[in-house]
């Protein structure tokens, strides 16, 4: 099991194409604070602008995943594209538009795209042989830790020495590339179960909220270093170290994540999906709590770089296990939900720590996320248990002909599914 049958032709594509359609999303936070800090209130509209751009990715995520055709998704994803590289270049075009109608290009360049994370993942696994899906989606973690820790630059410098909308507008560009790529990649993905069943397994959102204990722990697994990121500074000021460290910081912590995803890559690891999560989701939580009881730089930036380490093999443990969840056809809905999940995971613990940092300290304020994270890491958990001995009463209710009286429910933890020889325990 290595990284070889991830190296490709096909799958340099769908990088390139991968940056284009995700580099504004990581890019469009700080950009909307730049475009409009020097008017008056300019640090709040841009906040209230971020805001919208992320509710539209909360809102568009699972409404426009789930109308993805697995057989011809290509159309679907471009006009998405298309639409959300308008509402980019709404935004660099009309900087002093007024602030409603900079609200409404930003929810639009957030919604309209949000499908295309769900979209490329399962684009990518298609390219890669059934036994290269845990390395493919490690590649996938790589490289958006690279792209995260590229954007802030990229966003700064492009803000103060050229113009503050110019990063909307290479937004604009970049997403309007991405359309392009679209058609060197194949056409879509399949819809039947690889063992040889098609999907007949009622309604897609029905399918979907089956899997909600994967989404809740993915949430907590992406909101437990947002709420480090978000209350960061102001945890560098209450130690008295210097703002201006964020930015390194945050890049130690990006470069933790990527090499977390290649480490998790290179070997199958044992136990159960959820049990690795649950332990990596532990590990990363201990590491933001250090990140609130360290005094010194140093120290910060070694928990934050572990942290990140841990924190990209939790969610690559998600997405693992959504495939294990759901049928092939659903599963580009699957990671769009997954992605708004994350998303409001992201905010709701960013509000916590918001309204914390008005009545508390900084430190406080981040071990309140943290209490809250292991919180829902542990309803994830136990859902996960739940829903595994649901199927494994289903599946001794079936009998398969020809098996002796003994069968399998799809998607029970003893299903071979696509190969692998245990749908948690083997990879």
């Amino acid at each position: 099991m290595t990284y070889r049958d991830v190296a490709s032709p096909q799958v340099l594509v769908w990088a390139c194409t991968s940056v284009g359609a995700r580099m504004p999303v990581a890019m469009a936070p700080l950009a909307l604070v730049f475009l409009v800090r020097e008017r008056p209130g300019g640090y709040a509209l841009g906040a209230v602008l971020a805001a919208a751009y992320v509710i539209g990715e909360i809102v568009g995520a699972p409404v426009l995943g789930m109308r993805l055709l697995p057989e011809r998704p290509r159309p679907q994803l471009a006009v998405g594209l298309a639409t959300g590289a308008v509402g980019f270049a709404g935004l660099g075009a009309f900087p002093d538009a007024p602030s409603l109608v900079l609200g409404a290009f930003a929810f639009l360049a957030g919604a309209a795209p949000a499908a295309a994370t769900g979209g490329l993942r399962a684009l990518l696994t298609e390219l890669v042989p059934e036994r290269a899906v845990a390395q493919a989606l490690s590649t996938e973690s790589m490289l958006n830790s690279v792209i995260w820790a590229v954007s802030p630059a990229a966003v700064a410098g492009l803000a103060l020495q050229v113009a503050p909308h110019v990063p909307l507008l290479l937004a604009a560009a970049l997403m309007a590339a991405s359309v392009a790529g679209l058609w060197l990649l194949p056409a879509g993905w399949k819809a039947d179960d690889p063992a040889g069943g098609a999907w007949s397994g009622g309604s897609l959102p029905r399918l979907l909220l089956g899997a909600w204990p994967v989404y809740v722990t993915g949430a907590a697994s992406l909101s437990l270093l947002g709420l480090a990121e978000l209350v960061l500074p102001a945890l560098l000021e209450q130690r008295g170290i210097r703002v201006g460290w964020s930015g390194p910081l945050l890049t130690g912590l990006a470069v933790g994540g990527g090499l977390g995803a290649f480490l998790y890559g290179l070997r199958t690891w044992p136990g159960l999906l959820r049990t690795r999560s649950a332990v990596l989701m532990c590990g990363t939580s201990v590491c933001v709590t250090l990140i609130a009881l360290i005094p010194n730089t140093a120290g910060i930036a070694t928990a934050l770089a572990v942290g990140g380490l841990l924190q990209s093999g939790a969610l690559l443990t998600r997405n693992l296990a959504l495939r294990d969840a759901l049928p092939p056809g659903a599963l580009a809905a699957g990671y769009s939900v997954m992605y708004a999940a994350a998303g409001a995971g992201y905010a709701a613990t960013g509000s916590l720590a918001g309204a914390l940092l008005k009545v508390t300290v900084p430190s406080t304020a981040v071990l309140a996320g943290v209490a809250l994270t292991l919180a829902l890491t542990g309803v994830g958990w136990w859902g996960e248990v739940r829903r595994a001995g649901s199927s494994a009463q289903g599946a001794d209710a079936v009998v398969v002909p020809g098996s002796g009286g003994e069968g399998h429910a799809p998607g029970s933890e003893g299903t071979s599914v696509g190969g692998r020889c245990d749908a948690e325990g083997c990879l």
